[in-house]
C-alpha cells in the first residue's frame, strides 16, 4: 500500500509541476501575442508614414523640377501627361 501511495504522490507532484509550467507558458504566450499586436500596429503606422513621406517627396520633386532646368521640365511634363492620362482613364471607367 505504501508503494501505491508514493506513486500517487509522485504523480500528483508531477501533475502540479506540469500545471504550473502550463500556466506560466500560457501567460507568456498571451504576453507575446500582445507584443506582436503592438508591433504590428507600429509597423502599419511606420508604413503609412513612409508612404506619406514618399508622396511628399514626389510632390516636392515635381515642384523642384518645374523651377529647374529644361531637362527637368521635360521630365515634369511627361509626369504630368502620365497623370492626366491616368485621370482620363479613371473618368472613362467611371462613366461606363
Amino acid at each position: 500500500m505504501s508503494n501505491i501511495t508514493e506513486i500517487v504522490n509522485l504523480v500528483e507532484d508531477k501533475l502540479q509541476k506540469l500545471l504550473k509550467n502550463y500556466n506560466f507558458l500560457k501567460e507568456e504566450n498571451d504576453l507575446l501575442h500582445t507584443k506582436i499586436a503592438i508591433l504590428e500596429n507600429q509597423v502599419a503606422k511606420e508604413r503609412q508614414l513612409l508612404n506619406d513621406i514618399e508622396k511628399e517627396y514626389q510632390t516636392l520633386k515635381i515642384a523642384k523640377t518645374i523651377e529647374g532646368s529644361k531637362e527637368d521640365r521635360r521630365e515634369t511634363k511627361l509626369k504630368i501627361n502620365a497623370l492626366i492620362r491616368e485621370v482620363d482613364l479613371c473618368i472613362s471607367q467611371l462613366s461606363e
